[in-house]
């Protein structure tokens, strides 16, 4: 069966409503997938909810959609994982955040640690912002969440030990001795801590245990930055029962 296409929206969205989607979703469905009059497609807004619906008009830069009812299609974990990030450069960042989002990440924390190479000005970091709550958007689209998984402002390690109250918190280190596997995960909130490129000096990993953070390894390869965290969030809803 074919897949109806699912579309974000940032209006709010009832059933019996005729809305006009902005022009970037109106151009992804009359120009990349031609779609027309009577044609079903789903949006959603980020409450919880899919929204089936008809074209009802089909212009190039103003499509219109008849909603039916809403209702949740289920695809949210039972955990509430957040990727505490530590920030890697352009297509790393995105594709760990992308990959993150289909795998069910509740809120990403991008980081900056002492070996981020990545250095943001104000304006630099709006832009980058803004791009990354995209990424996330477009990944719902295509996975599936009708939740939009919030992407923090950068901020550093420290603020963020000092911060983050998940019940379960866990840095991804190599040379751990413990494994993500030896953890006993059922619900609750997790916090996944990843290092950029470089990874994590030796007194940051000192500064994590000693919040409360425990080290634990994937195994005996070594992962990528941009892999690592979605690796982990695969591993943590498989054991949740969740994949």
């Amino acid at each position: 069966m074919r897949r109806l296409p699912r579309v974000f929206t940032s209006r709010l969205l009832a059933a019996g409503d005729t809305v006009t989607l902005d022009e970037r979703a109106s151009h992804y469905l009359a120009r990349v997938l031609r779609l027309s009059t009577g044609d079903a497609v789903t949006l959603f807004n980020g409450d919880g909810n899919d929204y089936p619906g008809k074209v009802t008009q089909d212009r190039r830069n103003s499509v219109a959609v008849l909603l039916t009812a809403g209702s949740a299609p289920g695809t949210e974990s039972i955990l509430k994982i957040t990727l505490a990030q530590g920030v890697s450069k352009g297509d790393r960042m995105d594709y760990c955040v992308q990959k993150a989002t289909e795998l069910g990440v509740h809120c990403v924390q991008p980081l900056l640690t002492r070996r981020v190479e990545v250095r943001l000005n104000q304006q630099r970091l709006s832009k980058r912002l803004a791009h990354w709550q995209q990424v996330v958007i477009s990944a719902c689209e295509q996975s599936g969440r009708a939740v939009i998984p919030e992407v923090l402002a950068p901020i550093s390690l420290s603020d963020w030990l000092a911060s983050d109250s998940a019940s379960l918190r866990l840095v991804l280190d190599p040379e751990a001795e413990s494994k993500l596997t030896d953890y006993t995960i059922s619900d609750g909130s997790i916090s996944i801590l990843v290092g950029p490129e470089g990874g994590f000096a030796g007194e940051e990993l000192e500064q994590a245990r000693a919040s409360g953070c425990y080290t634990v390894s994937l195994g005996p390869r070594v992962l990528r930055t941009e892999s690592a965290g979605p690796a982990a969030i695969a591993v943590l809803q498989s054991m949740a029962g969740d994949l």
